[in-house]
């Protein structure tokens, strides 16, 4: 062993940190002991707040990892009797097949433009009512306005379709009820795909208002009130402490929601889809998605292959799309990406 020239630090086995530098596989065992120790650190620290975490996380588990097995359906000729790991190996003609069909590209188009109809007018709207609460000075008035605008995120989608059946029926709706006694003809709103997006996302947003007003508002509500007085002082008006003050000091939360819009911007809410065009054939064309596509192949055709298929296309495609937004947004500001 070579000894330290200097006296004044510890001594320092260079022999040893040859022998490291010849055999890297030393330095990963470190860094794993390392990363293990830190670990169990973590742990010992967090333990309540792991602990508080523990039954959301077995709920995840089990719900979204544990069958994740089902995946090699997709690349298999699923047939009952074989059972799914007897079943015979096709690789990806079941993708094949379902991308050479003319309805993998329809309720790809339907699903992004819906999803990306939802996230642009859910956001707006909800910045818009949230500027609009906070420069409410009574109180009780906006908390009064807050629990209004809140209910409809507690109402299921069930009811919402029966809701909107309830106006839109063609024979007794009111919608059409109120197109007649102004002399216009009725309209069948079940057997027009035209009006659909627009119905689809007057109920999005009315229904997902509250739940992100009450976010931006929060986020509103904790900005100091020195930065305003600052600004009035400055001359500045309420539309200037707005835009330079409001809006970007809550862009970690509108951020994030967007990244969590777009991780899920192929995942149609099959609740809302299903329930509230109540599948009906005639306005498949625009309302006909990845989510309803996999109900219909499972229910009415029994095609677990394709379902299969377009389920996994459906959740890379999710994965692509957060890893591309937040690498995007890093670039842009690297304080306000998840990752």
């Amino acid at each position: 062993m070579i000894k330290n020239p200097d006296p004044v630090s510890p001594l320092v086995d260079i022999s040893a940190s040859k022998i490291v530098s010849k055999y890297p596989r030393n330095r990963i065992w470190g860094w794993i002991g390392a990363f293990v120790r830190d670990l169990s650190y973590d742990i010992r620290k967090n333990r309540a707040l792991l602990l508080m975490a523990l039954p959301g996380l077995a709920v995840v588990f089990v719900i979204s990892y544990m069958p994740m097995p089902g995946i090699v359906l997709a690349f298999k000729n699923y047939r009952a009797a074989q059972g799914v790991w007897g079943s015979n190996w096709v690789g990806f003609n079941n993708f094949q097949f379902l991308f050479n069909s003319g309805t993998a590209w329809q309720i790809i188009r339907n699903t992004l433009a819906l999803n990306a109809l939802f996230i642009i007018a859910g956001q707006i709207c909800a910045l818009t009512m949230a500027v609009l609460l906070n420069e409410v000075y009574h109180r009780q008035i906006a908390k009064t306005f807050q629990s209004i605008l809140f209910f409809p995120h507690f109402v299921s989608w069930v009811l919402v379709g029966f809701f909107t059946y309830a106006f839109l029926n063609s024979d007794t709706g009111y919608v059409n009820a109120v197109l007649k006694s102004l002399g216009h003809d009725s309209v069948n709103w079940y057997g027009e795909p035209q009006y659909w997006y627009a119905i689809l996302v007057f109920l999005s947003v009315w229904k997902g208002l509250g739940y992100f007003t009450i976010i931006y508002l929060a986020g509103m509500l904790n900005i100091s009130p020195e930065y305003y007085e600052a600004a009035r002082i400055d001359g500045a008006n309420k539309l200037q402490e707005i835009w330079y003050i409001s809006l970007p000091l809550i862009r970690p939360l509108i951020i994030i929601n967007v990244l969590l819009a777009i991780g899920r911007i192929f995942f149609a809410n099959f609740d809302f889809i299903f329930n509230v065009t109540r599948d009906s054939s005639l306005i498949l064309s625009t309302t006909n998605v990845i989510d309803t596509f996999v109900y219909r192949s499972l229910t009415s055709v029994g095609n677990y292959n394709i379902a299969s298929a377009a389920g996994v296309f459906q959740a890379l495609m999710g994965l692509i799309l957060v890893l591309f937004a937040n690498a995007l947004v890093r670039r842009i500001d690297k304080e306000h990406a998840l990752f």
